[in-house]
């Protein structure tokens, strides 16, 4: 299983409607973190766990969702979590 599809399975927990994972590692070759294996990656996940959470709260619910590929597959994650509202509506939380 390779590191998005690892990804993906953690992150099912959150019942995601949508889920978009793009790997970036290619862009950081050479980067320090890179040389240690772990991965740069972009998540765009909507779920309706995140309905009346803050931006941080989301972040931190989907970093424990993940928590134990940090730092080891994944070095690097940019996180942009919506609820199906505001996926529906293109305005952000």
């Amino acid at each position: 299983m390779n590191t998005i599809e690892k990804m993906q399975e953690r992150l099912a927990q959150l019942a995601p409607t949508r889920i978009e994972i793009e790997d970036e590692s290619a862009w950081h070759a050479g980067h320090e973190g890179a040389k240690s294996g772990g991965g740069h990656y972009q998540l765009r996940i909507v779920s309706p766990r995140f309905e009346g959470q803050s931006t941080l709260a989301r972040h931190r619910i989907v970093y424990d969702s993940l928590r134990d590929m940090m730092q080891k597959e994944i070095h690097a994650l940019s996180i942009k979590a919506y609820t199906p509202t505001e996926d529906r509506s293109g305005s952000p939380g």
